[in-house]
């Protein structure tokens, strides 16, 4: 299931690259440049901590 960036929640399950991560934070910043806000999202992908920049309507897969 898709869903956008801007609607991940702490606790869902992404598919990042192939490989299980799990959401830890999520945090969305006031409109920029380019008129849309970016989603920054805390993923712990096999234990190991990663952090995406985002466009707040950039699809996401979702797990469930």
């Amino acid at each position: 299931m898709k869903k956008q960036a801007k609607d991940i929640k702490q606790g869902e399950k992404l598919n990042i690259f192939g490989k299980l991560g799990v959401v830890e934070k999520v945090e969305i910043s006031d409109m920029g440049k380019q008129g849309k806000k970016k989603v920054r999202i805390e993923v712990n992908v096999e234990g190991n901590k990663s952090i995406m920049i985002r466009p707040e309507d950039y699809p996401l897969d979702i797990l469930e």
